[in-house]
């Protein structure tokens, strides 16, 4: 649970893995309910939330997850590198992190998790492709897709919008 701040509030597990240098963020996680099982995002890169804060995309997966009766969820991301702006991404030597493909692979792993997938316009199609070949095996499901044939990022539909299924992504125009 987290209060309107993004400051997480008593009753949530709550963790991130984050790279020595504070550079990469690899995975975040909250749970509440423990009885129910993770849904895990696939996101372009990470913004300002860590174990102890969230962000106002992280609010948002927290309600798609508890509105689809899962107990918490696990974020991922195509590219590790903490930044605000996703320019940022293209200025940094190495946006991805060297040790982001392991963390998305732990995920995908899990074969009882469902993933959505939910990177929104910006990702490069070799990355995104990269990523899908390791979520090959998975159950992924998207909240649409962008009119260049992206999965939608989770701010940007309706609070309502349902998943759907993500396996055969559509034609671009």
């Amino acid at each position: 649970m987290t209060n309107p701040t993004g400051t997480i509030l008593t009753g949530l597990i709550s963790s991130a893995v984050i790279s020595d240098c504070g550079t990469y963020r690899y995975r975040l996680t909250r749970i509440w309910d423990k009885s129910k099982p993770i849904l895990a995002w696939v996101m372009l890169n990470p913004s300002t939330a860590d174990a102890s804060t969230d962000d106002p995309t992280i609010r948002r997966c927290i309600a798609f997850a508890k509105a689809w009766g899962f107990g918490g969820i696990t974020v991922i991301n195509l590219y590790a590198l903490r930044a605000t702006d996703p320019k940022q991404l293209w200025q940094h030597p190495d946006p991805i992190g060297p040790e982001n493909d392991a963390e998305i692979a732990k995920v995908a792993a899990d074969h009882r998790m469902l993933i959505v997938i939910a990177w929104g316009s910006n990702a490069t199609p070799g990355r995104a492709a990269d990523v899908m070949r390791i979520l090959a095996n998975s159950h992924v499901v998207a909240l649409g897709w962008t009119k260049s044939g992206q999965p939608r990022h989770p701010l940007y539909v309706r609070a309502d919008t349902p998943p759907m299924r993500a396996d055969i992504p559509p034609r671009r125009p």
